[in-house]
């Protein structure tokens, strides 16, 4: 008689273990926090929900989302880029640059990103051909990059732009409170996700950070996909100086000075491990948010810069331990239910 290959009805117990690893999970933490944000901005700064304040939330982490994108996708392969804040100042300077010699922006933009690809493309060049720790590399590139931009510029603010162009940076989507690079970065991130949840290149990406070396013996090639993060997380950057030069409607040297601790902050808070192989890009994109947020209630309150840059640090800190203690968690509680003897009906 063949055996019964029939699903038998699920327990209660059954029922209740998926649902338990979903809350356990830090992306559902991340979205009830950003719940609790946003009641708590309201309660104490009433006017925080409104349409306007959004829109200036929106507009304030709009580079910080954009980078975090690509910079994701490397820190899964196991890889850092510490470089992108210097890129985006180098293509804003040279956006400035530019403008003052006379090219139309029409021009200036594909040029502004095919710099920031080949800034990126060096990081990669460094660490996948000369084996060089990405760390090491965009730590260096990240001083290298700015003083080229201060080369390019000096200390010049160049701020004579069309309002045509800049009131893409300062003005929302008529009918809305959303701003534009917000709406791009929407996009944007429904692509990064498909490739990189839906796609052999994203399971290439998480298999080199799982273990690059097993990946290798697969068939992955490891460097030709490390190089293809980095370079694109340079194009992303230079789209980074666009828009914050377009937002500010001033192209400068320093422009995006220190923002790459805010975009390792967001990357890692969003449950990205700092050892690659595991993240999310859903849980990074609620973390922008949340550290939006964050950042704003405290400015609508009146908390200096300075305590904004603490808070960012202990951020930054509990990014790195908050997703590990909720994965231990998770692990023991499904270790704890496996381990229950199972109760006869």
């Amino acid at each position: 008689m063949p055996a019964d290959t029939t699903t038998p009805p699920a327990t209660p117990g059954q029922d209740r273990r998926p649902l338990a690893r979903r809350l356990l999970r830090w992306e559902t933490a991340l979205v009830v926090l950003l719940v609790v944000v946003g009641l708590v901005g309201e309660q104490t700064s009433p006017g925080f929900l409104t349409g306007s304040n959004l829109f200036y939330l929106g507009l304030d982490v709009g580079e910080i989302a954009l980078l975090s994108l690509p910079l994701t996708m490397i820190i899964i392969a196991g890889e850092i880029d510490l470089s992108v804040a210097s890129i985006l100042g180098l293509t804003s300077a040279l956006l400035g640059w530019l403008w003052n010699a006379g090219w139309a922006l029409e021009l200036i933009f594909p040029t502004v990103l095919v710099a920031g690809a080949l800034a990126g493309a060096l990081n990669g060049f460094l660490v996948t051909r000369l084996g060089l720790p990405s760390l090491a590399v965009t730590i260096g590139t990240l001083a290298m990059y700015r003083g080229l931009a201060f080369v390019i510029l000096g200390d010049e603010a160049v701020a004579d732009f069309p309002s045509s162009y800049t009131r893409y940076g300062t003005t929302p989507i008529p009918g809305t409170s959303i701003p534009y690079p917000i709406a791009l970065f929407a996009v944007l991130a429904v692509v990064f996700g498909v490739v990189l949840h839906a796609t052999p290149f994203g399971r290439s990406v998480f298999a080199i950070g799982a273990n690059q070396e097993a990946a290798f013996f697969s068939g992955i090639r490891v460097r030709r996909t490390k190089f293809i993060l980095f370079a694109l997380s340079g194009a992303m950057a230079g789209l980074g100086g666009i828009v914050f030069t377009l937002r500010f409607a001033s192209a400068r040297a320093d422009n995006g000075a220190g923002l790459e601790l805010a975009v390792v902050a967001a990357v890692l808070l969003g449950g990205v491990s700092i050892f690659g192989g595991k993240g999310t890009l859903g849980g990074v994109v609620a973390a922008v948010f949340l550290l939006g947020g964050v950042r704003s209630a405290l400015i609508l309150n009146d908390v200096s810069n300075d305590i904004l840059n603490v808070v960012t640090g202990l951020l930054l800190i509990a990014s790195v331990i908050a997703p590990n203690a909720s994965a231990a968690i998770g692990r023991a509680v499904g270790r704890r239910r496996a381990a229950t003897p199972a109760t006869p009906t």
